[in-house]
């Protein structure tokens, strides 16, 4: 398995009333993660959307915790394929994140198939 990660800088307005990290930074977190993961493949991340988005909550994550997000290719499909996500936060799991992301033509509003060197690119990253 080929594992990408970066380092997550945590802001304040990550943050709830007691200091915790509020649920909805892990999904930007998750995106900022996938979008780095696309700009290494020479895509445009334009060309893809997000179909589906889905986590579990391992463990809190405070303001002062180092956090990281790894991210790999869990399938590859016609038009879409899974990313699998791991945030940690003092390298203990905070939570595991499933997306799935399509590719698409805006222009004509519909999902088109994974082209020839994408796909490659993505099975290599499995």
């Amino acid at each position: 398995m080929s594992l990408h990660c970066i380092e997550i800088q945590v802001r304040f307005a990550d943050t709830d009333a007691v200091g915790h990290i509020n649920n909805a930074a892990f999904a930007s977190w998750s995106e900022l993660a996938r979008l780095r993961f696309l700009e290494e493949s020479g895509n445009t991340p334009v060309n893809f959307i997000l179909a589906h988005l889905s986590i579990d909550y391992r463990r809190q994550v405070d303001y002062a915790d180092a956090v990281q997000v790894e991210s790999h290719v869990a399938a590859i499909g016609n038009s879409s394929f899974t990313m699998a996500q791991r945030v940690l936060a003092n390298g203990a799991l905070a939570a595991e994140i499933k997306s799935v992301i399509v590719a698409f033509d805006y222009a004509a509003q519909r999902s088109v198939p994974i082209s020839p060197p994408f796909r490659a690119w993505l099975a290599s990253r499995m």
